[in-house]
Order: C-alpha cells, then sequence, then structure tokens
C-alpha cells in the first residue's frame, strides 16, 4: 500500500479470554518506524488539540482509550474521522491540517511520529498553510 493520503489502518488484534493485544513493530504496520511517541490525555470538555501541519512528519493517531474526532484538511477538501476502537489507528501525511476535537471523558489519544519534535517541521498558521497548498497546486514553469 502506497502511503502517500490520509488513511486508516488497522493494526493486529490478537483477542484471547484474559483481553485483547494490539501491536504495532517497527515499519511494518507503518510507512515509518516511529522516532516519538507522545499522547494526549485529560483533554478538557470542548478544548481542541492539534490545529497545526507538519511539512515532512507522518503521524498515526490511535484511540487507546474513549474517543475523539479527527478533521483533517488538504487546502481543499475537510473530512471527519472519528476514532474510537483501539486497534484502528488514522494515518496523517505530511501536509495536512488537522484538528482534533470532540474527546469522551477519559479518552487517551496515542500519536506515533516519524520524526523527533522539530519546531520548524509545524506549520501552526491556516493561513501560512493555504499558501502552501496554493503554491503546491501552482504547475512548475520550465
Amino acid at each position: 500500500m502506497e502511503y502517500n493520503q490520509p488513511c486508516l489502518i488497522d493494526l493486529p488484534k490478537v483477542s484471547d479470554p484474559r483481553g485483547n493485544l494490539t501491536f504495532v513493530e517497527g515499519g511494518q504496520h507503518l510507512p515509518f518506524v516511529a522516532e516519538r511517541v507522545y499522547y494526549l490525555y485529560d483533554v478538557p470538555a470542548g478544548a481542541e488539540r492539534g490545529g497545526h501541519s507538519h511539512r515532512e512528519c507522518y503521524e498515526f493517531l490511535v484511540a487507546i482509550s474513549g474517543s475523539f474526532d479527527v478533521t483533517l484538511d488538504d487546502g481543499n477538501t475537510r473530512t471527519t474521522y472519528t476514532l474510537n476502537r483501539p486497534w484502528r489507528g488514522l494515518l496523517i501525511t505530511p501536509g495536512i491540517w488537522r484538528t482534533l476535537e470532540n474527546f469522551s471523558t477519559g479518552s487517551v489519544c496515542l500519536v506515533m511520529a516519524s520524526q523527533h519534535y522539530d519546531e520548524s517541521d509545524y506549520v501552526r498558521s491556516y493561513k501560512e498553510f493555504t499558501a502552501l497548498c496554493k503554491t503546491k497546486q501552482q504547475p512548475d514553469d520550465k
């Protein structure tokens, strides 16, 4: 599978009477080996997270507990995904604006990133993001 657009990815789920187990093995289930892993939790009701894009970094989001919505924007189209299964995650490719909201009580969002934290990789202004999208859509004059 080619990973040039955001997509949902089902991870392995090992069912057992003692409880289920889901895993991610380096580069096998995702198009990258996670260089950074972090999680969001105790998000207050009505709060939003995200509100940025990345220039080069891929991210994979999983609701390991509870649920939340992720709205992705490529500069032309907005699509909202509800994440609520601990074996299904959302791959976000570079150049996509993301907003996370509607966190249920007790929800936990696990994020696996393809790069270490680098502030210069972030696009935090929506105006700058839309300008970059327009630049990408312009054909090269050669």
